[in-house]
């Protein structure tokens, strides 16, 4: 079977952008919700789920075996198992709610994208992920699901259009740092939107050569900037030094954690305050007011779980280990309890919504840097988390290139990846560079916290 059937990419977006516009006004709306709204959304949402769960998802009717659905609360999810990445993963098939969905199926869709998404049996797209953790996801959105995860991104900076009269004809111009490739929700959201859209995404994509994107951005001249904080920090000092010249009024990290140093130099030279966005694939998404470091989340649609190492509740102001997600709208891969791995720490509600609000760390990648080239992160993972026979990997920097290395699922084509990384580093700039895999066990982690740093590198 191939990943398309009749559904062009076109008529899915088209679906997709009539999907948007509908739900917008709802989706204004809840911002403003009250702590009863949405724990009454909560409830009604977790029932539909558990029961779409058990009755069309054998891994999940393995899990929740003997469960009474009803008796759940969104406030107490504790007698339900942790659902984690490796657990996924290994019985993607089962955990598919629609049984036409097939792990090959998926993969195949994932490996021939290139600049357009690959719409999976009409009504499906796939993102990958390598996450905080590293180890790569895949994750199955249908439509109406990626049009609810699209309006959770958007809607608060259309809140913001709407108070200073709307977007302007065409939608908003926003020059995306990122993503190049639609595997990536950032990527992905430079092919959804567009001049029928509120917001219109102009890519300039991360793995591009940094003059390259300063070019771009120099001729885009876009009213709004979104980026990884690293790359902005980048670029805000090109605009320092005179190289990049432009004036957004609106100015978004995401993707990365963003550190207090980042915030003030970014907001410096683009003399702009910055918005904070967290956006997962597995579809928890918050951001912050302008200049303000407290994220908002969209829990009238997900159930946010602040837990220890050992899934125990923490108080408010304490960090936790993780974050239990139970995502509500995404009924075709139910993600139930299941473990991120970033830092938390929940801060005071607000008076005039319900939503949860906190402070998030742990999502911050270093740059490589090669005599005067900056590479992103980026420019390696993306090629890594298209590799569905590596699982999982650490890359060191080397004064010519990168070592990584890497656990893989069978056997890998070693020679091929390090091909494809290095044909990456090259177009990013990095003139004849030396890559180097192993396959191994296991990967070196802290000895005194068991953490695994996913990129090491030169001092």
């Amino acid at each position: 079977m191939t990943p398309t059937t009749n559904t062009s990419w076109e008529q899915l977006r088209s679906q997709l952008q009539t999907t948007f516009l509908t739900g917008m006004s709802d989706q204004m709306r809840r911002m403003a919700w009250d702590a009863e709204q949405i724990l009454t959304a909560q409830r009604d949402g977790l029932r539909k789920l558990l029961a779409h769960a058990v009755n069309y998802s054998p891994f999940h009717r393995r899990r929740l075996a003997g469960i009474d659905i009803d008796r759940h609360q969104p406030t107490d999810l504790s007698s339900l198992p942790v659902m984690t990445k490796a657990d996924m993963m290994a019985a993607l098939d089962d955990v598919y709610t629609d049984r036409r969905l097939t792990r090959d199926l998926v993969e195949k869709a994932l490996a021939a994208t290139d600049t357009q998404p690959v719409p999976i049996l009409d009504n499906y797209l796939a993102l990958a992920s390598g996450g905080t953790s590293g180890q790569r996801g895949v994750f199955v959105y249908d439509r109406a699901a990626l049009a609810w995860y699209f309006l959770s991104l958007a809607r608060p900076l259309l809140a913001q259009l709407g108070r200073l009269g709307g977007p302007p004809p065409g939608g908003l111009p926003i020059a995306m740092v990122a993503a190049a490739s639609p595997v990536h929700a950032t990527g992905l959201a430079s092919a959804f939107a567009g001049s029928e859209m509120p917001l219109r995404i102009l890519p300039a994509p991360v793995t591009l050569p940094l003059p390259e994107i300063v070019n771009r951005l120099n001729a885009m001249q876009a009213p709004a900037l979104t980026g990884y904080p690293s790359m902005l920090a980048r670029l805000a000092a090109e605009q320092r030094i005179g190289r990049l010249h432009i004036a957004p009024i609106a100015v978004t990290t995401t993707g990365e954690t963003l550190v207090p140093e980042v915030r003030a130099a970014i907001s410096e030279a683009f003399r702009a305050p910055v918005v904070d966005n967290f956006g997962s694939t597995e579809g928890l998404v918050g951001a912050s007011a302008p200049g303000d470091t407290v994220l908002v989340f969209n829990t009238d649609i997900c159930i946010v779980e602040l837990v220890d190492t050992d899934n125990h509740p923490v108080p408010a102001g304490v960090p936790s280990a993780k974050v239990l997600l139970t995502n509500l709208y995404n009924l075709a891969q139910p993600l139930i309890r299941y473990e991120l791995t970033d830092t938390f720490v929940r801060q005071p509600d607000a008076p005039e919504h319900g939503h949860l609000r906190a402070h998030v760390y742990g999502r911050t990648h270093d740059m490589l840097r090669y005599r005067g080239v900056d590479v992103h992160p980026f420019v390696l993972e993306s090629v890594l988390v298209k590799s569905p026979d590596i699982l999982d990997y650490q890359i060191r920097q080397t004064p010519h290139g990168i070592e990584v290395d890497a656990i893989a699922a069978g056997a890998a084509d070693a020679p091929a990846l390090s091909r494809r990384l290095a044909e990456a580093l090259t177009d990013a700039g990095v003139s004849r560079p030396d890559v180097r895999i192993r396959i191994v066990n296991e990967l070196l982690r802290h000895s005194e916290t068991g953490k695994l740093r996913r990129l090491v590198p030169l001092p």
